[in-house]
């Protein structure tokens, strides 16, 4: 299963101590370097910039070439190479929290999920007690 992410649901799955709930769902996830960027930028939270600077093995990050995309202009970078990520590896799932992203991601024919989609699926095999 290939899975693309933005930055929001890592960057709250390491505030809360509950990271390793991804990789138990999903194998492995795949992050385009902009997530990477704000990951460890100097905003984010101690824990999240010390976490991105060793990446697990799940975790790969892929640098995207840009193109002229009107539509993906209007969102954060993150949210835009995500989507434009999840389109050129086709992948199965694509995991973002806004709602200007979702909607450009789900008119693109992308299969979303959000955090709280994740917190629900890891209630559900027992992975997290919700």
């Amino acid at each position: 299963m290939i899975v693309i992410s933005d930055t929001s649901a890592i960057c709250y799955l390491l505030i809360i101590n509950q990271i390793d709930i991804l990789p138990a769902l999903y194998t492995s996830i795949i992050i385009p370097q902009a997530v990477a960027d704000e990951l460890s930028a100097s905003e984010s939270p101690h824990v999240v910039q010390s976490w991105i600077s060793q990446p697990p093995n799940w975790l790969q990050i892929q640098i995207i070439e840009w193109t002229q995309d009107i539509e993906l202009e209007t969102l954060d970078l993150g949210e835009s190479e995500a989507i434009l990520l999840a389109e050129r590896v086709k992948a199965n799932l694509v995991i973002l929290d806004d709602k200007a992203a979702r909607k450009i991601a789900a008119k693109r024919g992308l299969k979303i999920i959000g955090l709280l989609g994740i917190i629900k699926d890891a209630a559900r095999t027992q992975l997290l007690d919700a």
